[in-house]
């Protein structure tokens, strides 16, 4: 299921950054006193009683000509193209400005839900200069403070009463979701029709061609079915967007959520890039299996160790994918593409395992025997128990007698003897400690 996006827009500020980080509980954007400080969207995860929506914070929307101004503008509109619903924040003090009732009007045109949040009223005085706003024409203004986190719930009660409840893009459990991600430029689309064996894709050398993620079934030579999921390329944060670009970052993100695997993709002749990491961590942090594709390398100039070094270089560069296979291919000439399909499916399997607790826990006593738990401050962590709770990625909950003991490195040593004992080849593994009461 594909979740809802929400975005907060406004003008310079009026506390979009203070109440985005207050519904994603964590100081993500840059809180500061001087306008303009976020001067990109930017993505964060919320949840309100039980429901779940990707959050964008935007640059407030400003009618200057400044090439700064322009910019942020831009990414405002961009964000407002990709919501479901809008909050739509003003500033009790300043009451309705003009900028105020332009952005109304560029909201109308949206026929998007608007909910209006009148902020920093954090006494019955500024409450009772609600009715002002009244005149934007936006339905009921939601008096908050978004420094106290003051009415952010009924807020949100409004917001999430927007959602629709039926889940959308749901395929059967039967069919494999992959995604092909990557910066823009780096033969995504041609990849896909390939792949497909037939042009279904636009391509083009311009960066930025495919605007939208198109899904596409089809069926390989053992009657397994896969959907394919092209995305728009990824583009680096800070980069101005083409308001004819609807569709950047979340779309990716979006098409991400609903894969099982994801093709991360490598240019050969750029090399890798340094917003490489940033795009190939989405997958990782929502637990996506992950195969990495370099594409293009019929153009590469080869010697015997070309391939070798190359390999070395994206797992120094990725140390938190060394569990991604590495795939060497050409879209031009198809090369090492057949071999894709039987790697989707390896993956998938390995996300999709399930060990039984008996065994799981003979590889953790091995484990403990090979690398006894470690002593901090006076005192020794114990593991307990170990079992599996969840696949998808595959989620272990290990019991110990005080979590704070197990350690980053501790934990990841238990990973480490996971795969070898299990192949979990392409797939993250989540080692949740429990204390054992």
């Amino acid at each position: 299921m594909t979740k809802p996006t929400v975005a907060i827009v406004g003008q310079p500020n009026v506390g979009k950054s203070t109440i985005f980080n207050r519904i994603v509980g964590q100081r993500v954007s840059i809180v500061e006193d001087e306008p303009g400080v976020t001067r990109d969207r930017i993505y964060g995860q919320g949840e309100w009683l039980g429901k779940e929506f990707s959050l964008i914070d935007t640059g407030g929307i400003t009618l200057e000509n400044h090439p700064l101004d322009v910019e942020i503008k831009s990414q405002a509109e961009i964000a407002i193209e990709e919501a479901d619903v809008i909050i739509f924040i003003v500033d009790v003090r300043t009451g309705i400005t003009p900028l105020d009732e332009s952005i109304a009007q560029i909201l109308y045109r949206s026929n998007k839900p608007v909910v209006l949040a009148v902020n920093k009223a954090d006494n019955p005085e500024q409450r009772a200069q609600l009715y002002e706003f009244y005149a934007l024409g936006l339905d009921e203004p939601f008096p908050i403070s978004g420094s106290h986190g003051l009415g952010l719930g009924d807020l949100l009660d409004r917001v999430v009463s927007y959602f629709e409840d039926d889940a959308l893009d749901v395929y059967d459990e039967s069919i494999i979701n992959f995604s092909v991600i990557g910066q823009p430029n780096v033969g995504k689309s041609s990849l896909v029709n390939k792949i497909l064996g037939e042009n279904r894709v636009i391509v083009s050398d311009k960066e930025g061609t495919t605007r939208d993620a198109i899904d596409t079934p089809f069926i390989d030579e053992d009657g397994q079915e896969f959907v394919i999921i092209d995305t728009a390329g990824i583009r680096k944060r800070g980069k101005v967007y083409e308001n004819t670009e609807k569709y950047s970052v979340l779309r990716a993100l979006s098409a991400i959520e609903r894969s099982d695997v994801v093709l991360c993709v490598i240019d050969a002749e750029e090399g890798i890039r340094e917003q490489d990491s940033r795009v190939f961590s989405y997958a990782h942090d929502e637990g996506k299996s992950i195969i990495i594709l370099v594409n293009k390398w019929d153009t590469v100039e080869k010697d015997t160790h070309t391939m070798r070094d190359f390999e070395k270089d994206i797992r120094g560069r990725f140390k938190y994918l060394e569990y991604a296979p590495v795939l060497f291919v050409s879209a031009e000439t198809g090369e090492r593409l057949h071999r894709l399909p039987e790697m989707i499916k390896s993956v998938y399997e390995s996300r999709m395992q399930r060990i039984q607790s008996s065994v799981l826990n003979d590889v953790l006593m091995d484990a403990l025997a090979m690398n006894p738990a470690p002593t901090v401050k006076n005192k020794r962590l114990k593991v307990f128990y170990m079992t599996q709770v969840a696949v998808g990625p595959p989620t272990f909950i290990v019991f110990v007698n005080d979590v704070e003991l197990l350690h980053f490195s501790y934990r990841r040593f238990l990973e480490n003897q996971l795969r070898e004992n299990f192949d979990f080849k392409g797939t993250p593994l989540r080692i949740i400690p429990r204390q054992r009461t």
